[in-house]
């Protein structure tokens, strides 16, 4: 089930009812609500659900007896994220390894046909993976306490940000887990305006982008004039923004209706006048957990400048290889963490002699984000090359390029300008109006979304992370 279609539409009126339904009993909620993440779970392979059962019982496991034994507590984080990081890199890197293992044997003249390893990836398994990492990590530095099963369970299995995240955090999200929630009219007005928001951002903006512009550039870029490309990864650059953004939104607006409240995941990336900056608004549950869980502990800014700017690579580098097993999110973490270096030396060359204004910062960080998205969109290193050729080439007549893909870009870029608490500030104001005006203008909104929207509509790109 997607978010925005009938079935998930029918499916959360539903659970809507019956978590309300039940909050005179919290236990009873929690458990209607985990049995509705394990059915929306199921609804994609009802294997993994099993996963997730025992991905959950072994933290709960684990986290107990870091609790009850101390002086054992960073052993047995690293036996959790060895056993967490194991199943990841099972389910997504394993048939990798094994062909590039192959390429390696043929190339050093051992020929030997390895076995075909078909591994199915549980949809979401990145997220809960790291969900249960950060879980273990801050029970050992008694920063939250250790959960009870139900209470875990839920947290790495709850439906909202199950598939694409945020990456929600035990300390996020397993205080609010202790009491039955209240609903507030604020509240539901801004959940609503998330959700109407999110559904226009993916599938109108994202998918449209994705079918007249982006998915033809990228298919063969061999064929298509360097203008075409150029538009295409300004494009593409929109619709990853707008399709991952609408998710997050409408996982943020869909919790806040059962009465949670998730950390944003965006704030206007591409307004940022660094790299460091664009790290700070995009994908920022992500992020922050490279930050708080590899690049800290590795020794974050602590040891030296040569030591921050490896920190500083070595950290995007392995974001790059959480996005999947393909040498193009490698070098796309490569190149997110080489600038990050380049840019903390040159910030410190410059300090007190040089002020760029911040338009020309947002121009240079917004063609490396887009350099960057190249490599993530296109399907393999050569594929990548071809585009980056095709773009040299200079051939700048237009075969792809239309009227409305081009608005959509700049309306894509244009939200990057908006008041940045704009959404906000119109809940604020909505939660005024009676409560039939507000019905009727969602249901004016879901209409003309339906009507706006392409035959059609893609998964979000980040369920398959």
């Amino acid at each position: 089930m997607q978010f925005p279609t009938l079935s998930f539409g029918l499916f959360f009126l539903a659970v809507y009812a019956v978590a309300w339904a039940l909050n005179g009993s919290n236990e009873w909620r929690k458990i209607a609500l985990l049995m509705a993440s394990w059915f929306f779970y199921g609804a994609w392979d009802g294997r993994f659900v099993l996963l997730l059962f025992l991905s959950a019982s072994g933290n709960w496991l684990l986290a107990r007896s870091i609790a009850a034994y101390p002086a054992r507590g960073r052993a047995l984080v690293a036996l959790g994220v060895v056993l967490n990081l194991g199943v990841l890199a099972y389910f997504k890197y394993a048939g990798f390894f094994l062909e590039q293992l192959d390429a390696l044997l043929l190339a050093l003249g051992f020929g030997r046909d390895l076995p075909l390893l078909q591994v199915f990836l549980p949809v979401g398994v990145s997220f809960f993976t790291f969900q249960a990492v950060s879980y273990l990590v801050d029970v050992q530095q008694r920063r939250i306490a250790p959960a009870g099963w139900l209470d875990l369970t839920l947290l790495m299995s709850f439906f909202p940000h199950l598939v694409a995240g945020p990456i929600v955090r035990g300390s996020d999200l397993l205080p609010q887990f202790c009491t039955a929630p209240k609903l507030e009219r604020g509240a539901v007005a801004a959940a609503l305006l998330l959700i109407l928001w999110g559904m226009f951002k993916k599938v109108v903006i994202a998918s449209e982008l994705a079918t007249a512009l982006v998915d033809p550039a990228f298919r063969d870029p061999l064929h298509r004039s360097s203008f075409d490309l150029l538009f295409g990864a300004y494009g593409y650059a929109v619709q990853i923004y707008c399709d991952f953004s609408a998710y997050s939104d409408m996982a943020i607006g869909l919790a806040m209706l059962l009465g949670y409240r998730f950390p944003r995941n965006f704030d206007q990336p591409y307004r940022a006048a660094s790299l460091q900056d664009f790290w700070r608004r995009w994908h920022i549950s992500l992020s922050s957990w490279l930050r708080d869980y590899l690049y800290i502990p590795l020794g974050g800014s602590r040891k030296g400048r040569l030591r921050t700017y490896f920190n500083l690579f070595l950290t995007m580098l392995l974001g790059g290889l959480w996005h999947g097993a393909n040498w193009t999110f490698l070098l796309w973490g490569a190149l997110h963490g080489g600038w990050l270096a380049i840019e903390r030396a040159l910030v410190r060359a410059a300090r007190g002699r040089i002020a760029l204004p911040r338009m020309f910062g947002i121009l240079i960080t917004f063609h490396i984000v887009v350099l960057g998205w190249i490599f993530f969109r296109a399907p393999g290193f050569g594929e990548a090359i071809a585009y980056l050729r095709g773009l040299a080439a200079g051939d700048w007549h237009n075969t792809l390029v239309t009227p409305l893909s081009l608005a959509l870009v700049g309306l894509g870029l244009a939200l990057h300008a908006l008041p940045p608490r704009g959404l906000q500030q119109i809940a604020e104001r909505v939660r005024h109006w009676p409560a039939p005006l507000v019905g009727a203008l969602v249901a004016a909104g879901l209409v003309l979304i339906g009507a706006m929207q392409p035959e059609g509509v893609a998964p979000f790109i980040y369920y398959q992370f």
